[in-house]
């Protein structure tokens, strides 16, 4: 089993890349999608968010009110690391259920948007960071998203920087161009994850 660890800053399109590496075969665990299912409506990690932050952060019909949520985590590094703290093992333990899962040649790609701010690089065989420009990233949050450009910069600026990334980066794919020229650098990226 070959574990690659998948991350870029918030519209880089990390998530467009993690899909076109599992049309090509690999197994996905998926950071961002596991952290939305250990707070879904019902579970104990929505229980515990909503005592950390209070019935404000739930929607009407109980679910997590997640721009609520983002108002006041990415606003606040102590609130953030405080649902990073409930969140997180959540999630690792899940991640742990879908690699125990995969066949022992797979190639796992954890897709996890704070690898580089959690220092996580050396849990991966193989490092890959997608990078965009940060007009291609405030463009797509804004146009995509539906968020402010004042929002969008804070996400950003809460993250780590292209020069943190680059420096733990085994493979870097750019995704400024089109769609033809991401699926170039992907096939590519991915010859290389299998022979590495």
């Amino acid at each position: 089993m070959k574990m690659v660890g998948l991350t870029g800053g918030i519209g880089a399109g990390k998530s467009a890349v993690a899909a076109r590496l599992a049309a090509l075969g690999a197994v996905i665990v998926d950071a961002d999608r596991l952290a939305r299912e250990v707070v879904a409506p019902g579970t104990p990690g929505l229980a515990q968010v909503a005592a950390e932050f209070g019935d404000g952060v739930l929607a009407a019909d109980g679910s997590l009110d997640r721009a609520a949520l983002a108002r006041i985590v990415f606003a606040d590094d102590a609130a953030r690391l405080r649902l990073e703290a409930i969140t997180h093992p959540l999630v690792r333990a899940r991640s742990a259920e879908i690699v125990a899962a995969a066949p022992p040649d797979a190639v796992v790609v954890n897709d996890v948007p704070l690898l580089v701010e959690k220092g996580m690089a050396g849990l991966y065989q193989v490092v890959v960071i997608v990078f965009a420009s940060l007009e291609t990233r405030l463009d797509r949050l804004v146009r995509l998203r539906g968020m402010s450009e004042a929002d969008a910069r804070a996400r950003i600026a809460a993250q780590a920087t292209d020069e943190q990334r680059r420096a733990v980066a085994d493979i870097a794919i750019h995704n400024d161009g089109t769609e033809e020229e991401l699926d170039l650098a992907v096939t590519a990226a991915w010859q290389r994850i299998v022979t590495a």
